[in-house]
Formats: C-alpha cells, sequence, structure tokens
C-alpha cells in the first residue's frame, strides 16, 4: 500500500496550463519573438530551462534567458495568477488523501516562489506538507530531478509513493525516478499521450468519485 502522494500543481489542482502559455507568449512577443500559442502550449509542464531553447534557442542561464524567465513571471502574476482557479475538488482530494495518513508532497517544475502562489490558487497550500520546485532541482520534467527531491523530502521509501500529474512530462519524470503515476486530462492531454500512466482519470472530482477503486487504495500498479 502507498504511503504517500507526489503531486504536480499546474494543470492538476489549478486551471493554468494555458494561463502559463500565454504569459510566454507576451513575454515572447514583448521582447520581439514571435512565438505562438501553439507552439508554446504542448511545452508546459517543462521548465523553463527547456522551453527556452525549444522555442527561441536561448538558453535559461543566460542573461537573456534570465531576463525572459523573470518578466513571464511578472506577466503571470499581473495579469493571470488572479483569476487561477482550482480545478473541482482538488482540496477535496488532498484532504482525502490526508485523512487516509498519506504524506502529501508537491513535485512541480516551477519555482520556490510560484509554487507557493499556485498552491494559493489551488486553495490547498495549507494542506501540502513539503514542497520540491526547480529551485531543487537542476533539470525541470521530464528529468527525474524534481521527483527526485520529492522523494527526499517525503521521508517514505520510493516503492510506497505515487505520483500525480497532468502532463507527458510528468509521466515521464515519475517513471525514470522509479515511480508509478496516475495521469489527469485535465491537463489537455491525450490518453495516448499519457501512456505510461498506472490510470487516468478526468481530473481530481473524477478522482475522487473513483477514490476507493482508485490506485491509491487498492494498492495497484
Amino acid at each position: 500500500m502507498f504511503r504517500g502522494i507526489i503531486f504536480d500543481v499546474d494543470g492538476t489542482l489549478v486551471d493554468s496550463n494555458d494561463a502559463h502559455a500565454d504569459s510566454w507568449v507576451d513575454t515572447f512577443s514583448e521582447a520581439g519573438y514571435d512565438v505562438p500559442f501553439d507552439v508554446v502550449r504542448p511545452l508546459i509542464g517543462m521548465g523553463g530551462d527547456k522551453l527556452l531553447p525549444k522555442t527561441i534557442g536561448v538558453k535559461h542561464d543566460s542573461v537573456e534567458g534570465e531576463r525572459l524567465t523573470a518578466r513571464r513571471w511578472e506577466i503571470f502574476r499581473e495579469k493571470y495568477l488572479p483569476h487561477l482557479r482550482p480545478l473541482p475538488s482538488s482540496r477535496a482530494l488532498v484532504q482525502m488523501i490526508r485523512n487516509d495518513s498519506l504524506t502529501v508532497v508537491v513535485a512541480t517544475s516551477a519555482n520556490e516562489k510560484e509554487v507557493r502562489a499556485l498552491l494559493r490558487a489551488a486553495e490547498v497550500a495549507d494542506l501540502m506538507e513539503e514542497k520540491s520546485s526547480s529551485s531543487d532541482a537542476e533539470h525541470s520534467k521530464p528529468d527525474p530531478d524534481v521527483v527526485h527531491a520529492a522523494i527526499e523530502k517525503s521521508g517514505v521509501p520510493k516503492d510506497q509513493l505515487l505520483m500525480i500529474g497532468d502532463t507527458p512530462y510528468d509521466v515521464e519524470a515519475a517513471l525514470r525516478a522509479g515511480i508509478p503515476i496516475i495521469a489527469f486530462r485535465s491537463g489537455g492531454w491525450t490518453d495516448s499521450e499519457l501512456e505510461g500512466a498506472t490510470a487516468i482519470y478526468d481530473g481530481p472530482a473524477d478522482l475522487l468519485a473513483n477514490y476507493d477503486r482508485s490506485p491509491i487504495r487498492t494498492g495497484n500498479q
């Protein structure tokens, strides 16, 4: 049986994936780069260390990369963050998991400052025991660094942990870290794109409705 759950946040607990894509598009446009939404959106779930080279060929740790990353957060915080809402039943799902005496940990490619803001937007900040972010990892998802950090912070043996995420990058990162993952369609990806997940649900409400038969309760991997 599982003793801990590692949560992604964006697209998993809060409906924010489109907002992240829009904030990158705004940032690029302001800086003179023409990168459309349809190019950026499939990359959401990766960190800026992956997204910047893939879109405009800029390294994230270059002067330009750091400037764009900082500006992107400013735009996201001011224009999009105030309008974010939790996905239905996000808080109820996390509370149910805590009621089962499972450790709850966050693993996200967002930086530490963003994580705090996103957890507040998801209305679960007070329920999360530990948080791992891009600040704890050299490489963002789909590299497994941030998941390894979450495993360490959880204090739970790896074979007793399960992850919940919404992107193919979450699935790959979890599997490369050696833990199973439940995937949500709420992030905008198809079942075939989420291949490798132990189970796939529409989102927190769907998993909550089927909680007793889910891998969280049954231990099935």
